[in-house]
């Protein structure tokens, strides 16, 4: 007879690239070590061989992909159906530079083109550097011929819709979006469990061996909807709490819903006989549990399963917890 299941959170799987920075430890705590590349931590992740594994607690050393072949009817409820990859993957990212821009297909070209899952996206600002750019979108009227008159002359950047963001602000990458992360920006992102990227520009640079990075041209243009025009940050949509916190929703996707709750009492979130991912973006809280409190700072997430029900989330002093389900 297995233990019930409890809240988990799971080790980081630190990432280090070309365009990555040092915020993952010093702004949230990572355990990167000396460089100055780490560019993503990967907080839940079911991909290949990049799987998160629980960190602590009775389950300690179980892999995501595990629970989800093991105890489907405990993580998912009963819409779990003939699951054998968890959905969403989360993340924080650290860009020093900018990311390349670049375009995610839907699932179906995911499937034909890079035999892979669709991949939408949002992000969540944590800090940016000031005159940070996102790159969110092509600017109303640029076509396929714009955009690649634009690829054959390296002025790809006067195409795309440019918004300085600012800590707090929210913004949903669907599939078919070009986009690309500014240096100096700091984001924590939920996106379906994919790695479906296609490079449509790279800055003029070239990589380590002195030529330039492939680019993925032909199948961009394929994925690219060149309908939906500059993406701003979303506009949250608020809701008072009883205790006079805040619950705000951001993004209502096919794929996942996001909401930040900001409060300074005990509060209750979760249920519903569906899985909850939180991630805490300020502050410091204890999730309760049936053997103990899990605490969590700014930067950790943890998943909630099903099974357990709505979960006491206690703050210490104020705190900003962002909640990620699946409609």
């Amino acid at each position: 007879m297995q233990p019930p299941l409890e809240p988990l959170a799971f080790t980081p799987i630190l990432r280090r690239l070309v365009w990555g920075g040092r915020k993952l430890g010093t702004m949230l705590g990572k355990p990167i070590g000396a460089g100055d590349d780490y560019a993503e931590s990967w907080e839940l992740a079911d991909y290949h061989d990049q799987i998160s594994v629980v960190r602590d607690g009775v389950y300690a050393g179980t892999s995501l992909r595990d629970l989800v072949r093991k105890r489907p009817a405990d993580l998912f409820g009963r819409d779990r159906g003939d699951r054998k990859q968890f959905p969403l993957l989360v993340k924080l990212l650290d860009a020093r530079e900018n990311l390349s821009v670049q375009v995610h297909p839907d699932d179906a070209l995911g499937r034909e083109l890079a035999d892979d899952n669709g991949k939408t996206e949002a992000w969540v600002v944590l800090a940016a550097d000031p005159g940070a750019a996102i790159y969110a979108g092509l600017k109303r009227g640029v076509d396929r011929a714009a955009l690649e008159r634009g690829i054959a002359t390296g002025a790809v950047e006067p195409l795309l819709h440019r918004v300085e963001p600012k800590p707090g602000d929210c913004f949903l990458i669907e599939a078919g979006t070009v986009h690309a992360l500014g240096g100096g920006v700091l984001v924590a992102e939920v996106q379906q469990m994919s790695d479906a990227t296609f490079r449509v520009f790279d800055w003029n640079r070239v990589g380590a061996d002195g030529a330039p990075r492939e680019l993925h041209v032909e199948k961009a243009m394929r994925c690219i909807d060149f309908e939906r025009g500059p993406v701003d940050p979303a506009v949250p949509a608020p809701h008072a709490l009883t205790d006079g916190g805040m619950r705000e929703s951001l993004v209502k996707s096919k794929y996942f819903e996001l909401e930040r709750w900001t409060f300074g009492t005990p509060t209750t979130i979760g249920g519903g006989d569906r899985f909850t991912i939180l991630m805490v973006l300020d502050g410091e809280v204890r999730v309760a549990g049936p053997r103990g409190d899990l605490p969590l700072r700014r930067g950790e997430t943890v998943l909630l399963p099903a099974a357990i029900g709505p979960a006491m989330i206690v703050p210490v002093g104020e705190a900003v917890v962002l909640a990620c389900r699946q409609p």
